[in-house]
């Protein structure tokens, strides 16, 4: 199951762009921790290995991820759809933060 998104700002040294990547990439899998279904943990420990932090695709590789994405069952607040009901509600913090980054901490 992936999770793509690009950032595209002209005129920014491109190091600087890569670096807001990361940071985002890595906002997410850390926002989504509480929201991604857990049993074993192998499907958490799948998001984490599987993305490839900077490339803006977040890429959960349990083989199940996609069933558990589209069709699992919600119990509390872990539950489907983990990726975009973390961006929908921490989205704009995140989104704060990278402009942050690129402002270079103003």
């Amino acid at each position: 199951m992936k999770w793509k998104y690009k950032i595209s700002l002209p005129n920014v040294n491109p190091q600087l762009i890569h670096h807001t990547q990361m940071y985002i990439d890595s906002e997410i899998i850390r926002r989504s921790d509480p929201r991604v279904p857990f049993k074993t943990g192998n499907l958490k420990r799948s998001g984490i290995l599987g993305t490839r932090i900077g490339t803006g695709v977040i890429q959960y590789t349990a083989p199940y991820a996609k069933i558990q994405y589209l069709n699992g069952r919600s119990n509390g607040q872990r539950g489907r759809k983990w990726t975009r009901r973390t961006w929908i509600s921490d989205g704009k913090t995140i989104l704060r933060n990278a402009q942050k980054i690129i402002n270079g901490g103003r």
